[in-house]
């Protein structure tokens, strides 16, 4: 194939969403911690899958066109580090595709090594041994080939990608010591090289079913909306039936089937022209639904949940300023609201919010300069990439990477100083904070010279792993001892959901015979039994 059409670009999007999918599960338990948190297959899943649906229903012929849908829709879709990186491949794809309808062989070599510049600038300190070393080795390896090779294909060309992408993924270990030790090339790594693999099958005519998924998380957005069923989208079209279709065109047929994608229907017919109202949470199904039957003459959609969501902040007056915080667990969720906080993202270890999870969270919450608390390593690349995202408002981005230290963060904030003082004040308290977490080891493994057995309690100070054992309690009391200082004053003491209240008593005891002061907070959060923060 000598040059890529949209069409076949779509195909290419596709395969490479679908394959990433239907192998997410082994990507995640490529992670290198083994916590019951491995989600970088998920999350790059979840990421790609926005930008294919993008793509999909982007109805430009240009490829160009096509690119930046999918950049846009992965930007939006990020999750997590390895879904931010992803997008930002990616965009370097569309920049390196702007103003091209069909795409050549070197034009896509280009592109893909515009992708590997633009993804590394994203990242303030770049680590090799990641995807990043994967898309730049190969990119890089492929450009070399191309410039070296007379009349390629775009197909031998996208092989060629592959190829190197699979020999970087090999190298990782080598680069990253830590990959080496527990047995692993780099998860991210392996998810960029799921996708080049549907790409090259879409070449060769494969087109990869999606198998059954999870849907768990997406379930639980939607079912967020149908909550408000006043909301969702206000879709309007109006479509032209074509002849064949003219003569058997069924009204009640087509009302049945988008009564079940909605309410608030109104289909009307008037000789070749059907008119048609709804409100739904998935308006392109019921384009696609619609199609089926002839061409679009008008399309009308409104975001109702949003315009409702502005009208409220609209007669509300703007206060100076706003905070967001991430967090998993009702007592969590309300111990930060009690440190002023406007808004909580559901989310943390198991479960990393998008760009657009931050985005909306933003938009809801009525002030000039917002502060923004991730309290997860794995989401402070979201926030900050929401944060770029949003042009109305100052967001400012505490990269708080434990609830522990956000919640520090919180207690220094100061509504009556300058925005300067709240940023410094902030940093340096989370700054300040010890962080030591209790959780399960899901699966046998050595991770710095320590033997891990699955079911394991493992006690974790930053992101060293100081104790596996059998027995909570123990694992707990070696972690406090560990994580203490000779500047030492209080602990907090984060109680998870399956700790019960004669646990956390035995551990408030133990940290207060040690004369530090205690203050416990029932968190409820899930996979982790306790979080401890000393100060």
């Amino acid at each position: 194939m000598n040059t890529i059409n949209a069409e076949f670009f779509k195909k290419m999007i596709t395969n490479g969403a679908h394959n990433l999918a239907n192998h997410h599960h082994e990507i995640d338990k490529l992670n290198v911690f083994p916590v019951p948190d491995g989600d970088t297959g998920t999350n790059m899943s979840l990421t790609f899958t926005s930008g294919m649906k993008d793509c999909v229903n982007c109805d430009s012929d240009s490829v160009a066109d096509l690119a930046k849908a999918l950049s846009k829709g992965l930007l939006m879709g990020a999750r997590g580090n390895s879904g931010v990186i992803t997008s930002q491949i990616f965009r370097g794809l569309y920049q390196g595709l702007e103003d091209i309808s069909e795409v050549n062989s070197t034009q896509l070599t280009n592109a893909f090594v515009n992708g590997s510049r633009v993804a590394y600038k994203a990242v303030m300190r770049p680590v090799e041994g990641t995807i990043l070393t994967v898309i730049r080795l190969a990119s890089e390896n492929t450009l070399k080939y191309v410039e070296s090779t007379s009349d390629l294909t775009c197909d031998a060309v996208m092989e060629k990608l592959l190829e190197e992408a699979k020999l970087a993924l090999q190298t990782t270990p080598d680069l990253l010591p830590v990959l080496k030790e527990v047995g692993v090339v780099d998860s991210g790594g392996a998810g960029l090289v799921a996708i080049l693999e549907g790409f090259v099958k879409a070449f060769k005519g494969e087109v990869i079913e999606l198998k059954e998924q999870d849907n768990t998380a997406q379930a639980n957005s939607a079912a967020t909306l149908e909550d408000h069923d006043e909301f969702g989208y206000c879709t309007e079209f109006i479509i032209r039936l074509d002849e064949m279709q003219l003569a058997s065109f069924d009204e009640q047929k087509l009302r049945e089937l988008l009564s079940k994608l909605g309410n608030s229907l109104v289909v009307v017919q008037d000789d070749d022209i059907v008119k048609v109202h709804v409100h739904t949470l998935k308006p392109g199904d019921a384009l696609n639904l619609a199609q089926r039957y002839g061409e679009f003459v008008k399309i009308k959609i409104e975001n109702m949940q949003e315009q409702h969501e502005n009208i409220i902040i609209q007669e509300q007056e703007k206060a100076r300023y706003g905070l967001i915080a991430v967090a998993a667990g009702d007592g969590l969720k309300d111990a930060f609201k009690d440190l002023r906080v406007d808004y909580l993202i559901s989310g943390g270890q198991t479960m990393n919010p998008s760009t657009e999870d931050f985005v909306a969270a933003i938009k809801k919450v009525n002030a000039q300069d917002i502060f923004v608390l991730p309290n997860n390593s794995n989401i402070v690349l979201a926030a900050k990439q929401a944060s770029e995202v949003v042009e109305d408002k100052n967001i400012h981005v505490i990269e708080t990477k434990s609830i522990p230290q956000g919640l520090c963060a919180c207690m220094m904030f100061n509504p009556d100083a300058s925005v300067e003082e709240n940023i410094e004040e902030m940093n340096e308290a989370k700054n300040s904070v010890v962080t030591g977490q209790v959780t399960y080891a899901i699966k046998d493994t050595t991770f710095d010279g320590m033997a891990i057995s699955a079911g394991d309690y493992m006690g974790i100070k930053e992101k060293d792993i100081i104790v596996s054992v059998q027995d909570k309690m123990s694992a707990t009391k070696t972690l406090i001892d560990a994580m203490m200082n000779d500047d030492a004053e209080i602990m907090t003491i984060i109680a998870g959901e399956d700790a019960s209240d004669e646990e956390i008593e035995e551990i408030d005891n133990y940290v207060s015979d040690k004369g530090i002061d205690t203050e416990v907070i029932h968190g409820g959060q899930p996979v982790y039994s306790f979080i401890l923060g000393l100060e």
